[in-house]
């Protein structure tokens, strides 16, 4: 079978990323005879520099007209002007809400081969498979008013979180659906004793749960999961939050995996598996990394798993999503490592062949 891929290699450590998902990928495709046609486009701080818009119309378009979106990452400090006018990020964002790309999936699994370089003590990662479902194209990110101004009596900034109705109830159901395929308990974060926005959430949430009498829904603020994540992360299932939320939880809970640099995630508009009108797009969760760029030191595994989601998420390729996962997994009980995920040792790579040996492998 062809499919139409858009490529978005970014900034940063995102281009070299790239390339190792796109060299498994083929590999995936010469083993099942599958073609993936690629198309390339620019985003991010590298568009703003040649184009003026971190999102060009030329890009735009081929996302719309692809079956699946495979991103890097943007951003740097060279654009990261407080008061810059446009930034990397208006790229991605404008992405997700253009497509109407609302649930935003991280799953966090501890690979067993990889259980001593978390800083958290071993016997509390046994078991650990969490999926954070994240809602994307709301909150806090896109309200209005936005904006910083000058007063008499200072400077003054303002973000706006909102949420409807619709919104709520339809991340919700990515939550309870995922968990109902898996073990039946979703753990909806909120603020509901200070946020307005988080007491209608949580009255959804509440109001849901009769359709889904199998699903244990559990109710914890935010700030109480931050903690509750690291001192018992196997009690934890499916996790859904607003779009901040999940972004800070998703983000701290990486430290379980051993780094942000093993962690995929999925963008898509509707529930997994049931399509949802418009392509999807995968990236790992860690961002540009400027520090580490064109080092060859950066993890690509992340960025990998992000395209094994996207084969089956997207394309309805579900055995050979399956074979690149068991090729990341036995690389890494192999001894394979990048740095960042060597704190116990191992054969340290570069990123290349990183990619070149879990490409072997599929």
């Amino acid at each position: 079978m062809k499919f139409k891929i858009t490529v978005l290699p970014g900034d940063g450590v995102g281009p070299e990323v790239i390339d190792e998902a796109v060299k498994v990928m083929d590999a995936a495709g010469a083993r099942f005879g599958h073609e993936f046609a690629l198309r390339f486009g620019r985003i991010g701080g590298n568009a703003i520099d040649d184009f003026g818009a971190a999102l060009p119309d030329e890009t735009a378009a081929m996302c719309k007209d692809a079956d699946a979106i495979l991103f890097g990452a943007v951003g740097g400090p060279q654009w990261d002007h407080p008061r810059a006018t446009v930034r990397p990020e208006d790229g991605i964002l404008a992405l997700r809400k253009d497509l109407d790309l609302y649930a935003n999936l991280r799953p966090i699994k501890v690979f067993p081969s990889l259980i001593n370089t978390s800083p958290i003590k071993p016997h509390l990662l046994e078991g650990v498979d969490i999926m954070v479902v994240r809602e994307l194209t709301s909150g806090l990110y896109f309200g209005r008013p936005k904006k910083l101004w000058t007063t008499t009596r200072g400077r003054r900034g303002v973000d706006t979180l909102r949420y409807t109705e619709k919104e709520i109830e339809r991340i919700l159901r990515v939550g309870f659906e995922l968990a109902r395929g898996r073990r039946k308990r979703l753990t909806s974060m909120d603020k509901a004793n200070v946020l307005a926005t988080s007491r209608l959430w949580r009255e959804i949430a509440e109001e849901m749960s009769a359709e889904y009498p199998d699903v244990e829904l559990e109710n914890i603020y935010a700030d109480n999961l931050a903690m509750q994540i690291i001192r018992n992360p196997a009690h934890y299932d499916v996790i859904v939050g607003e779009n901040t939320f999940g972004d800070i939880i998703s983000d701290e809970a990486a430290v379980l995996a051993g780094s942000l640099g093993m962690l995929p995630s999925a963008s898509l508009s509707g529930l997994p598996g049931a399509g949802g009108g418009g392509a999807a797009l995968y990236e790992p969760i860690h961002g540009s990394a400027p520090d580490i760029a064109g080092q060859g030191i950066a993890n690509p595994i992340g960025t990998i798993l992000s395209m094994a989601m996207m084969l089956r998420h997207s394309l309805g390729l579900e055995e050979e999503a399956a074979a690149v996962e068991r090729s990341v997994e036995g690389v890494l009980a192999e001894g394979y490592r990048t740095p960042d995920v060597a704190a116990d040792g191992g054969d340290v790579v570069k990123t290349t062949k990183m990619g070149d040996v879990i490409a072997g492998l599929v």
